[in-house]
């Protein structure tokens, strides 16, 4: 299938990521209520865990559309910042490893959109990026699930620390990755 973009809006994997950031203030609620706090941190992976979902149903069936490439990368980031404060709320994250994300992530977005705005010109989402955002969408529920001593605590935590590590390594070279498109984009524009 051709990774060609249509201008098509209603579309399955559109459909699958506005599903992604609905399910977003039903996870933030789920974990800051102390009760429900593990039925949070399972809706938070299940989110994170479908990433990729819509990118590849939109490859594999030819529904790649402009408005998913905006979309997609947007519902991975707003789950991910709204899963961490929450997390951090909870008490079951820590704030430096939260900052180390959040962090990158407005810088990685304010330099890009202060850089190319008005120049209609848009990033493409890098594998580096990708493999970034799935070791850190690994780690952030790992690590809480360990942290919050729930069965098989202490395997989720050496997993999501390790995810961890090679995530947010993998995060800041993507950063610079993208730094590098940003300069390219506007030394050639066009």
């Amino acid at each position: 299938m051709s990774d060609r973009a249509s201008s098509a809006v209603v579309t399955l994997p559109n459909l699958l990521s506005f599903l992604r950031i609905l399910l977003i203030p039903l996870f933030v609620f789920l974990i800051v209520h102390r009760p429900t706090t593990t039925t949070g941190v399972l809706v938070f992976a299940a989110v994170s865990a479908t990433d990729w979902v819509d990118g590849w149903v939109a490859r594999r069936t030819g529904q790649v559309s402009e408005l998913g490439k905006i979309l997609d990368p947007t519902a991975d980031r707003l789950a991910i910042a709204a899963g961490l404060i929450a997390l951090v709320v909870r008490g079951a994250f820590p704030l430096w490893a939260a900052l180390l994300i959040l962090i990158r992530d407005a810088v990685v977005l304010l330099a890009g959109v202060a850089a190319l705005a008005g120049r209609r010109v848009r990033l493409e989402v890098r594998f580096i990026g990708k493999a970034a955002t799935f070791m850190l969408m690994l780690a952030v529920p790992g690590i809480s699930w360990g942290s919050l001593d729930l069965p098989l605590a202490q395997a989720a935590l050496v997993v999501g620390w390790v995810c961890f590590v090679v995530g947010i390594v993998e995060y800041y070279v993507a950063a610079g990755v993208y730094a590098t498109d940003i300069r390219r984009a506007l030394a050639h524009p066009g």
